[in-house]
């Protein structure tokens, strides 16, 4: 019978015909999207806990998942049920040589890119947490923490899509977004329209809904000596 609620999976990686055990008491747990068709089976044992198996090599890859972070927050503190949720997400990179300047999932030609554990990308780091903050639950650093060498050089497009299923999952949807960049140089004009389409083709929402500012920061501190890269975000979820 179909419940209501969908379980929160932890993050695996699916080898071929090789049963993964989804600790989830008491709900039916159901297939992500980029768990192919082709053969995957569910088995429950006596503790309620429930084993996937998939013999397409393509499902070798990570599918939905989320930390015992996530499993833990939402066992203590369940989520209210309201008609809307708002939140706030703030990050900051330090700029050197060397690196990728990748924002929003786009790559911008620059001297130098953001220092990070992943690919750095202060927008959609920002993004996820803010959803994550109106969810309200823990941040990208401890879902997603920097000393986890799985996330390595992870493209950021991985972070967000978990916090689109995080969101799905409790039932609601993007009800509009509205990011500032704030950074000295390049000029992001150019490829703005570029890095909105990204991110509202990652959020599955109308690129009417997602807005993007940048801002220099008039040659002060750390930002406005190019040295740096940060991003505010607000985001206003709706129930479905």
């Amino acid at each position: 019978m179909a419940m209501a609620t969908s379980p929160v999976f932890s993050s695996v990686v699916l080898p071929a015909k090789t049963p993964t055990t989804i600790r989830s008491k008491s709900l039916t747990p159901s297939v992500p999207s980029s768990i192919s068709s082709t053969w995957v089976s569910f088995s429950q044992n006596k503790n309620n806990y429930f084993h996937l198996q998939s013999s397409k090599k393509s499902d070798f890859k990570v599918f939905s998942s989320t930390t015992e972070v996530v499993r833990e927050t939402v066992a203590k503190k369940p989520s209210k049920v309201l008609p809307f949720r708002v939140g706030h997400g703030f990050d900051l990179h330090r700029l050197e040589p060397g690196y990728p300047l990748i924002i929003g999932g786009i790559s911008i030609p620059h001297d130098r890119g953001c220092e990070a554990h992943s690919d750095g990308d202060v927008l959609l780091h920002c993004v996820v947490d803010a959803i994550l903050g109106a969810l309200g639950l823990p941040d990208i650093g401890q879902i997603f923490p920097d000393n986890d060498p799985k996330w390595k050089g992870a493209a950021s497009s991985v972070f967000i899509k978990e916090a689109v299923r995080l969101m799905d999952e409790a039932g609601y949807e993007i009800g509009n977004l509205d990011a500032t960049l704030i950074l000295q140089r390049p000029k992001v004009s150019p490829h703005k329209e570029n890095i909105r389409a990204n991110l509202s083709e990652l959020l599955g929402a109308d690129p009417s809904v997602i807005n993007l500012k940048a801002k220099t920061h008039e040659k002060v501190d750390s930002l406005g000596e190019n040295r740096s890269i940060a991003a505010h975000t607000v985001v206003l979820l709706m129930r479905k």
